[in-house]
């Protein structure tokens, strides 16, 4: 009786076993950013699975469904976890197919993962801002006691890790995939999930009615540098001996805000896994100089590189402009209330354009969140508790520019034209060319650069005490009018310069000045420097 109890056992563990998603034999594995109840992305992308195996040159059988596929082990660059990859493109693949199980056989072993959905698949990432999880947010009770009505929102939470190489695989995950419920969207503060990646999957599925798998990989007070491959680096920081790109000692342990340790760790073992976009909530930690000079760079720079290491990593099934959306950064400090790397890192966010898309920033989307401020925050007033309000946001952008959904008007008020009096010293603005109605929630926020010099824009500087605060005195439906008459600082001089909302936090909540009444979004902070009239 004792062999046919020690087969029976075996028997029975290896069909828990393969049940489970789990390896059977550690010679052969998927990634381990794959796993039971994963997202993969739907059609009329392709989406890839891949993994590892022992025996180089062996070939690996896929099984989905009544669908097979082969692929033949090649070497692995860096021989971890296993000397040999294997990766497969599966079929364009509906968002309604059912719960599928991908059962991968080889010499070495056989293993399968179970309950996984076809859908859209995003990338969450940045700093403390993203990383804030769902249960530190305003109205966390309630959000995580719905969690689990979604049974069709995935998560998934990298651990965070550096490395001074590029990594093929994670080296640990903090969350593997999960069905959405109270405890796997609210864990633990900083730990998972982040709330705004949830809150914006979750607002998304409402919207779309399909899976939709979510990719936490964040870390707190981490720069845009630490994101970005040398790639992406050399285009803003160049070869010279004092603008240079930083190569980490591997004598010495790394940074998280060392230059690429968290794109080697935590963005490069993705890159084989097709996505449908990505949204991003950092740059506090680029506010100040000298990176905060470089950000119109070496953010774009981040964008276009992430496009093209993802097109080419899933072999162009990831769209080569794939969507991008961002927060623009939130308020932080009330006193003193001036202008700092907030405000520049906003304007820099947009490649000084104020608005996206644009031609620089093709298919990228954002949420402007400036008029957001909390600071009784029990997590300091950089990181604002209300993430409804950034989620709802970005969803809207996203939707109309990620998902192309016409008549959605996903924008605050632009300004379009400026208009001045000389006789009544008045200075009139005109937005979205006349065509969008305003809200006025309050007068303060508009500032003129005067001087004497009309020669000069640099002196029209961030920093510059030439600004000059310029109160609101009338408004009709499209437009605003300031008057400057009393402005001591501006009579008898050129007008160089106007700028909106240039404050690290320019309101109270939701009280900025310019609304839109069609969708109640924020006009985005701006500026404009250039002769626009002279003040007699």
């Amino acid at each position: 009786m004792r062999p046919l109890l020690i087969l029976l056992l075996l028997v029975i563990f290896n069909s828990a076993s393969t049940r489970a998603g789990k390896k059977v034999t550690a010679d052969l594995s998927f990634a381990s950013h794959y796993g039971d109840h994963m997202v993969l992305q739907q059609a009329p992308k392709q989406a890839m699975v891949w993994g590892f195996a022992k025996t180089l040159g062996s070939v690996v059988k896929i099984t989905v469904q009544n669908d097979s596929y082969s692929a033949t082990v090649q070497k692995n660059p860096q021989d971890n976890p296993g000397p040999g990859v294997w990766k497969v493109l599966l079929k364009p693949t509906p968002s309604s197919t059912p719960p599928v199980i991908i059962s991968v056989k080889s010499v070495d072993g056989q293993v399968a993962i179970k309950d996984v959905l076809f859908g859209d698949v995003w990338l969450c990432s940045g700093q403390s801002n993203m990383q804030f999880t769902t249960d530190m947010m305003l109205n966390a009770s309630e959000e995580l006691e719905g969690a689990s009505k979604y049974t069709q929102v995935r998560l998934f939470t990298a651990s965070q890790v550096t490395s001074d190489v590029p990594l093929l695989n994670l080296k640990s995950v903090e969350e593997v995939w999960s069905l959405a419920a109270k405890d796997t969207v609210g864990h633990q503060p900083w730990k998972y999930f982040s709330a705004v990646c949830w809150l914006y999957g979750r607002m998304l599925y409402d919207r779309l009615k399909y899976p939709v798998g979510l990719i936490d990989t964040t870390w707190g007070g981490t720069p845009v540098e630490a994101w970005s491959s040398p790639d992406a680096l050399r285009q803003c920081y160049g070869h010279s001996n004092q603008d240079r790109v930083k190569v980490n000692d591997p004598l010495f342990p790394e940074a998280p805000g060392d230059h690429t340790v968290l794109w080697n760790a935590m963005i490069h073992p993705f890159l084989n896994t097709t996505i449908y976009g990505a949204i991003w909530y950092q740059g506090e930690a680029n506010a100040s100089p000298p990176t905060m000079n470089k950000y119109k760079c070496t953010f774009r720079a981040m964008i276009v590189d992430w496009r093209q290491k993802w097109h080419e990593g899933t072999m162009g099934q990831t769209d080569e402009n794939f969507p991008f959306g961002f927060v623009q950064l939130a308020p932080w400090r009330t006193k003193p209330n001036s202008p700092s790397g907030f405000s520049t890192i906003r304007w820099h966010q947009t490649y000084d354009m104020g608005y996206v898309p644009n031609y620089d920033l093709p298919k990228v989307f954002m949420a402007v969140a400036m008029d957001l401020p909390d600071p009784k925050s029990p997590w300091t007033g950089i990181h604002p508790r209300d993430k409804i309000d950034v989620a709802k946001r970005l969803v809207l952008s996203g939707l109309a520019v990620a998902y192309g959904k016409s008549g959605i008007k996903f924008q605050g008020p632009l300004p379009s034209a400026y208009f001045i009096d000389i006789g009544y010293y008045t200075l009139r603005v005109e937005y979205d060319s006349g065509k969008t109605p305003l809200e006025i929630r309050s007068s303060a926020g508009f500032e003129l650069c005067c001087s004497h010099d009309n020669t000069s824009i640099s002196q029209c500087n961030e920093t510059s005490t030439l600004w000059h605060e310029v109160p609101l005195v009338s408004h009709d439906s499209t437009s605003v009018t300031m008057s400057y008459g009393k402005v001591a600082g501006c009579v008898g001089q050129w007008v160089m310069g106007m700028r909106y909302a240039w404050r690290e936090t320019p309101c109270e909540f939701l009280a900025c000045p310019i609304y839109s009444v069609e969708n109640g979004l924020p006009a985005p902070p701006y500026v404009t420097v250039g002769i626009i009239g002279y003040v007699v």
